[in-house]
Order: C-alpha cells, then structure tokens, then sequence
C-alpha cells in the first residue's frame, strides 16, 4: 500500500465516512467494535466479492467495484423486507494497490450506504493475493414476524417478481466481447449498468413485506436457480410462465447477437437483484403494489402443490434453465 500503512489509511478513511444517521448505531468505526441497540429482530447476511471471479478491474471502476459489493449485500436484505441498519466491510488490498485507489472503493461504498439509508459501522484491512471484500450487513424490524423467509410459499400463491430481468446478463456478455465495439454503443449503457452498477430492491423489499408476502429471494444466481431454492425451502413447487417474465430492454437483441436464447438468459443469467415473492393470490394488486415497490411489479406464476420449478414457454414447451454456481 505504498508508504501509507494499516493505521493512516484507517485514518483518512474515517475522514471520508459521513456522520452515520443511525439511531440504533453507538459507536461506529474507530474503536475496538461497533456498538449498536437495534430492538426488536435483526437480520445478517454476509457476502463476498473476489477478483477474477466476481469482477475484473480491466472492466470496472473500482468505485463501482465497491458499490456492487455493498449493493449485492443489501439485495439480501432487501429479500428479507428488513429496513437497513449497519454494514461492515472486510479489504483485502493487493500489493499493487495503493491508498488512493482503496478511497475509490470506498467512495463507492459510500455512495451506495447514502443511497440506501445503511450506516456504514466497521470493518478491517488486511493484504490479500488479490482484491476481495466481504461485507456483512445487518437489516432490522420491529419483529421477528415481520421479515420473510424463503419458506413459507403456499399452493395458491401468486408468484410475483419485481423489475425486469436479462440486462445483467446481456451486460456481462457485452463485457466480455468488449473488443468487438459493442460495448461502446448507446444501447449497451443500461445493460452494463445493471452489471456494474446494480441497486438493491430494498423499498421493494418492505412493501411486499407489509403487502403479505409470505416467501421471498433476491435473484442473484438467475430465476431458474433461485425459484429452486424459494420452492425447496417451502416444501412446495413453481409454476412460472416464461413468456410472462420481463425482460429489459435490449437484452434480447444481445443474447441474438451472441447466438442466445433471449429467454434462456434473461431466465439463467444472474446478477439481476430483483425479488421473487410469492403472495396470497386474493386480492392482489399489482399496481398499488408497484407504487408502494417504486419498481413495476409483474405475476410470473404460481404455487403449488408438489416440488420444483415448471417453466413453460405459451406453447406447452418446458424451459430447463439453472443458475449460476459460484463454484463452477
């Protein structure tokens, strides 16, 4: 890290971090750990990002490296409907990192917290082969009752997913053919947004929470494979309608463009962060539902009994699609 250590690093981090506005945050970062009073339940989750296998710097910034590790942390919370409370970030810097470029991904990290109303609590440094970050982000509510689990699907249940699904995937296709001039054109901007620069659903989270949804799962590893887990964790199965599934704008002319099933990606590809939910189907409201979401809200099937995923294209055909693995 050049000729900055471990402790004036620190330093001039805490410098850049805003004064958390957090009332159940005591004592941040600075001490020995930080001190938090949440009351009622809380919900943690920790996830990791690698370099060479969740990210390239060839390809991202590294603000935007810092922002997707903490944007991807809270899509879990935002799959339990928690309101965001505190995050803590583990660095591991490479030798050919120096302290400017750690600020950078710090900005990003900073940028997302804003964003997200999440306080940004601790966390340590250390040396490291290669660039990783493992965050930990812990959500809260006035209860235990009140955060969803992927477990308690129904029969009868409808299946509802929030925003659009593809662009991510179409983003990482364009990534990695970037030689070829594709990824300059103004159709690919969304598209490697979503792959660089991903938003957690958390408002979306909390209101299909307070709408009732009874089972919920962030689609990180692609809807084939998440649905696997929403319908294994209920003890039930899925019915998706694959041509019921939205897919982003743009993100089909890709997957041609590359010799891909437009529907297979949207439906494989991962990394989208959108929320799969299973609601009673009684009553539902899909536009009172999107405004409270702030995002379009869309039925993609249904429960029912049995076990599984079933996606079915119009004409009966059976789509078999999985999701990533993050050990293949």
């Amino acid at each position: 890290m050049g000729s900055m250590g471990e402790f004036e690093l620190l330093a001039r981090v805490r410098e850049r971090l805003p004064p958390a506005e957090n009332e159940r945050l005591r004592v941040g970062t600075g001490d020995d750990a930080a001190i938090t009073v949440p009351g009622g339940a809380t919900a943690t989750s920790v996830d990791a990002i690698v370099e060479g296998v969740h990210f390239d710097r060839e390809r991202a910034s590294l603000r935007q490296i810092g922002a997707k590790a903490l944007a991807t942390a809270l899509s879990d919370m935002a799959a339990m409907g928690a309101e965001p409370g505190e995050a803590y970030t583990v660095l591991g810097v490479p030798p050919d990192l120096g302290e400017d470029e750690c600020l950078q991904l710090l900005d990003g990290l900073v940028e997302v917290a804003a964003a997200s109303g999440i306080a940004l609590a601790g966390g340590d440094l250390t040396r490291s082969p290669a660039l990783s970050l493992a965050v930990t982000v812990v959500g809260h509510a006035p209860d235990a009752d009140r955060l969803v689990t992927r477990a308690g699907a129904r029969p009868g249940d409808a299946l509802v997913l929030t925003g659009e699904l593809g662009g991510a995937a179409a983003g990482l296709l364009l990534l990695a053919h970037s030689d070829d001039g594709h990824s300059t054109e103004p159709r690919a901007e969304p598209l490697l947004a979503r792959q660089l620069e991903p938003q957690p659903r958390l408002a979306a989270g909390r209101a299909l929470a307070a709408a009732g949804a009874r089972a919920m799962i962030d689609i990180s590893d692609g809807l084939g494979g998440d649905a696997g887990h929403l319908a294994a964790a209920g003890g039930v199965g899925l019915r998706i309608e694959a041509e019921s599934v939205p897919i982003q704008e743009g993100a089909p002319e890709v997957a041609r463009l590359f010799g891909r099933d437009p529907l297979e990606l949207a439906i494989g590809g991962g990394e989208d962060y959108e929320l799969l939910a299973a609601l009673p189907a009684a009553d539902l409201d899909l536009e009172a539902l999107a405004a409270a979401a702030r995002v379009a809200v869309t039925r993609i099937g249904e429960v029912v009994d049995g076990s599984g995923v079933e996606i079915r294209r119009l004409g009966g055909q059976a789509l078999f699609v999985g999701g990533f693995d993050q050990l293949d």
